[in-house]
């Protein structure tokens, strides 16, 4: 086994989860899907722990599914029991067999933070784009860097969204302005992001770490119950108990996305090599 691309940390009552894949750009693969589903659940249910941070290493929030991963096939160890009994002799699995198992630890954990009952905050530095996006997103709280940027990104490969995107960007910035970011993918700088309600605050690099630790701590030093109580009702508003079954419906359209043709132009573009010679 690998060393986990999850780190745990505590900071007094503060627990930090940290995305620590840095050569594939803290992106997304089975195995990190479920190391992350770990961190949340354990920092969701700490009654220690009074708020947590979500963060990535090296300036990366997380770019989302690793499309690496996805095209090379997956690894066994980590696909196999989708088809019991299936081997490698059986054939290549489709992409988005490859993406539902991902989505599945992911959407878990999203909708643990949704749950948790205390506050979740992301923060973000460099890029959060695709799954990225909806991480950061499903957080109570989005903090960024001054160099943060937001893109959704999934229609670059041909996919349709996923990972809480559909679903909260309607809620936090309206319809009209949801179709605007799905439709055309800008990047969105951290100013911009905060100007269009994405992001909760923006800071200064040199802050960063020192303003982020400052908040969550002041959080976990609130009163912790009834915050929890305000979390819930504010959910209930939003209408969030659909929120589950929506994630079921993003990994559907995604899946029918990832194992089209659509996709697989896309995917190519994405890695600058034609169809004809991949299936080479």
């Amino acid at each position: 086994m690998s060393e986990s691309a999850v780190r745990i940390e505590r900071m007094g009552a503060v627990g930090v989860i940290v995305l620590d894949r840095p050569d594939r750009f803290n992106s997304l693969d089975v195995r990190t899907a479920q190391d992350l589903r770990r961190a949340g659940l354990a920092m969701a249910r700490d009654e220690k722990i009074r708020c947590v941070v979500l963060r990535g290493r090296l300036e990366v929030f997380c770019s989302g599914v690793d499309l690496k991963y996805v095209r090379e096939g997956g690894r066994d160890e980590d696909l196999g029991y989708l088809v019991p009994g299936r081997d490698r002799a059986s054939g290549p699995r489709s992409a988005g067999s490859i993406f539902k198992q991902v989505l599945e630890y992911v959407n878990s954990t999203i909708s643990e933070i949704r749950r948790a009952p205390k506050p979740f905050i992301a923060g973000v530095e460099g890029v959060a784009a695709a799954g990225g996006l909806g991480l950061a997103l499903c957080c109570d709280l989005v903090v960024a860097s001054e160099q943060a940027s937001f893109e959704w990104a999934y229609g670059k490969t041909g996919l349709s969204g996923a990972e809480s995107a559909t679903f909260l960007l309607p809620r936090l910035i309206g319809l009209r302005g949801a179709l605007d970011l799905a439709l055309l993918s800008p990047r969105l700088d951290a100013r911009e992001a905060e100007r269009r309600g994405l992001v909760s605050c923006v800071l200064a690099r040199d802050e960063f770490d020192a303003e982020l630790r400052s908040l969550a701590e002041r959080l976990a030093a609130g009163p912790t119950a009834a915050l929890a109580r305000q979390k819930r009702l504010l959910n209930r508003a939003a209408g969030m108990d659909a929120l589950d079954a929506h994630l079921d419906a993003e990994v559907e359209a995604l899946v029918a996305s990832a194992d089209s043709e659509d996709f697989e132009r896309g995917l190519a573009r994405f890695f600058d090599d034609p169809p004809a010679r991949r299936r080479s």
